[in-house]
């Protein structure tokens, strides 16, 4: 091996950092000068680079896009379009939809024509010829050392991305357990409060009706004494998706604890909660559920009372006593017979 050769492949290499392996990388040599491709092939060859050549401008954007190289080493004048008109277009289409990062070396015959203009574009070297090896060697492994560490920093940037996708996505899955109520997949207590206070204050801020209903499943102690909890549990989900179906979409329906179950209705006058609230009870009323726990099957109804409140209203002036006062009403509706609607204001 010719000593200038041997000189450079050891300087080159005692440079090596274990980190950043260049073994491999696709060089794209462009020039229309084919005696300059082979010496530049001649005095790098050795390196483990993988060579690409093109001969003018169009050749240039083909093997852009077919080979995705690593480095650009270029000539300023070649027929048809230049190395600064090639730059340019690689350094605006640097995003991973188009070419991605591509170091660019720019090399020239002249001492000074392009070489601002090309620096300026974005050319991330530049060298005139005739160049020495040993510095075009050390000039490619520089950007090709670049090139990786510009590689590895994208793809850490993807790992981030996903990694934040991840944690967002169970941040999500986290909230929606924190507002769910695990049996019923309605809404819990805790976030029905929170939606309660912005919904009284929306419709005291615009003077909109906001109606509340309480439902309780009649006699579901007897129902759990007599079919055991986890047919009670079937029975509850049943009436929370009768519920469910009856209301619309911007209605809040959460369970309130034990067999109760409440809701929001916005922008719903009295007349209009009234019917609301009498359809999920007909529903329930009109329920069947099979216990098959004992050897003979049975068919299990059930009933349910409701109170309804609406504000505005006569004492009903903030969220809890809204509230209240739909839990005045359910308890009336107990007291006079069970599965029946009673509403506040009521004669």
């Amino acid at each position: 091996m010719p000593a200038p050769r041997r000189k450079t492949l050891e300087a080159t290499r005692r440079q090596d950092e274990p980190a950043v392996r260049l073994w491999g990388r696709t060089l794209l040599i462009a020039d229309d000068d084919r005696a300059v491709l082979s010496q530049i092939r001649a005095g790098l060859e050795g390196f483990g680079y993988a060579f690409v050549e093109a001969h003018d401008g169009t050749e240039v954007l083909t093997a852009l896009r077919k080979a995705q190289p690593d480095l650009l080493l270029m000539d300023v004048e070649m027929p048809g379009l230049g190395g600064v008109e090639i730059t340019r277009i690689v350094k605006a289409n640097q995003s991973t939809s188009g070419f991605g990062f591509i170091p660019v070396i720019l090399m020239t015959a002249r001492r000074t024509t392009g070489k601002v203009e090309g620096l300026e574009l974005g050319a991330d070297d530049y060298l005139t010829k005739p160049f020495d090896m040993l510095e075009l060697a050390a000039r490619v492994r520089s950007m090709l050392r670049l090139k990786a560490l510009q590689d590895a920093l994208v793809d850490k940037n993807k790992e981030l991305d996903r990694a934040n996708k991840e944690l967002e996505e169970k941040r999500q899955e986290l909230l929606l357990l924190s507002r769910t109520d695990g049996l019923t997949q309605l809404i819990n207590r805790r976030h029905f409060e929170e939606r309660l206070a912005a919904e009284f204050a929306r419709a005291a801020r615009y003077r909109a009706p906001l109606s509340c209903f309480l439902l309780d499943i009649d006699h579901f102690k007897k129902v759990n004494d007599t079919w055991g909890h986890p047919f009670g549990d079937v029975v509850l989900k049943e009436v929370a998706g009768v519920a469910r179906r009856a209301l619309r979409d911007v209605d809040v329906l959460a369970r309130y604890g034990g067999e109760e179950l409440i809701a929001l209705l916005p922008e719903t006058t009295p007349e209009e909660a009234w019917r609301a609230a009498e359809r999920v009870r007909l529903g329930v009323e009109a329920m069947r559920l099979t216990n098959r726990s004992r050897p003979e099957p049975a068919v299990v109804r059930c009933t349910a009372s409701i109170g309804v409140a609406t504000f505005p209203g006569e004492g009903i002036d903030t969220a809890e006593t809204l509230v209240q006062a739909a839990d005045e009403c359910l308890y009336v509706a107990k007291q006079s017979g069970r599965n029946q609607v009673r509403q506040s204001g009521e004669a």
